[in-house]
């Protein structure tokens, strides 16, 4: 695992003079004016009202991080570069792009599409961070905790920590939004970017094993492996000479899960009947996957009294629901012969 990549200096020596890059600094002057550009082409292509509404939100956002929380993340050596957090953004690339792709074919632009990833990709961070901090509070809120030093622990995305369950209706009803506010078919949308979300997911699951979180257990298989000391598995599989034991690499084996998973719902997209199909598909087969990789995963502790992992009774919940939207889907329309694929 690599855990931190670089750092970031936080100013650029000049001979002169220190410029800072974050905060009122470089790397905001530099966002004002890719942004200001981005702007003014969609405006020039969608109006002003159009652009305001899909490229506003991440224009702040993003300058939100350059001015406060970008500085409260330097650790004395500068702004350190999680491999978590850079497989994240590799993870929203490489979705978002599959989508695209698949969105011409289904009868979306690029910029319907780009502008669907962003509001999912950033409202799905939202769920999935509010849902690890609430199963992990004792992490952000503990004894002798200041409030401020609490809530830069919770901005931290990059430095690890979310549920990729947590996301679901937070992303799901920021698709909902969405397609409501353009007059798009949801079941539509849903089969076109949900392999694009698997793609990101495994690519994720690789910044997990990075990070050494969501590990498995104890193995003596070749490809066992043994994470560093200072790490949470070594914390709770300690080796005598230091670091952890030979471990499972869940992470990995996750990753691989839904890069198959991605695959199956690409190759089925031709043979769907019906709109929404593909994303039924996935919606079953996940929890299903997700169910056995909890069985190797040792990180999360039976919840609610029951001997299932808090995913694993999500998943539950997940194949329920794929029953009921199945039922939906049965009874709608069938596709036509001629619609694009």
């Amino acid at each position: 695992m690599r855990s931190t990549l670089f750092h970031i200096p936080t100013s650029l020596d000049l001979g002169m003079a220190h410029v800072p890059l974050f905060g009122w600094g470089l790397a905001l002057a530099v966002w004002a004016v890719i942004g200001g550009a981005g702007f003014v082409w969609a405006a020039s292509r969608h109006g002003v009202v159009q652009a305001v509404k899909s490229l506003g939100p991440p224009l702040v956002i993003v300058a939100a991080l350059l001015l406060w929380v970008l500085p409260a993340l330097d650790d004395g050596v500068g702004v350190p570069i999680r491999g978590y957090g850079v497989m994240l953004l590799v993870a929203a690339a490489a979705g978002t792009s599959l989508s695209i792709i698949r969105g011409r074919r289904m009868g979306f632009d690029a910029d319907t599409i780009l502008a669907l990833g962003t509001e999912v990709f950033l409202w799905g961070l939202v769920g999935a961070r509010l849902f690890y901090v609430l199963e992990y509070h004792e992490q952000f809120f503990g004894a002798g905790t200041s409030l401020g030093e609490s809530l830069t622990r919770i901005v931290n995305i990059a430095g690890g920590g979310l549920v990729v369950f947590g996301s679901l209706p937070t992303a799901a009803l920021a698709a909902w939004r969405f397609a409501a506010r353009r007059g798009l078919p949801l079941a539509k949308i849903a089969d076109c970017v949900v392999p694009g979300m698997l793609l990101g997911l495994a690519i994720g699951r690789v910044g997990c094993f990075l990070n050494g979180c969501c590990f498995g257990g104890p193995c003596d298989l070749p490809w066992a492996v043994r994470f560093p000391e200072g790490t949470a598995p070594a914390a709770m599989y300690p080796a005598a000479a230091g670091g952890s034991v030979p471990l499972h690499p869940a992470q990995l084996y996750a990753a691989i899960d839904a890069a198959i998973l991605a695959a199956i719902a690409v190759a089925y997209t031709p043979l769907a009947r019906r709109d929404g199909e593909v994303f039924a598909l996935v919606l079953t087969l996940h929890p299903i996957s997700r169910i056995l990789l909890e069985i190797i995963r040792v990180d999360e502790s039976p919840a609610l009294g029951t001997p299932l992992s808090i995913s694993q009774l999500m998943s539950l919940a997940l194949l329920a629901l794929a029953a009921a939207l199945w039922w939906w889907i049965g009874r709608q329309p069938l596709r036509p012969a001629t619609a694009p694929l």
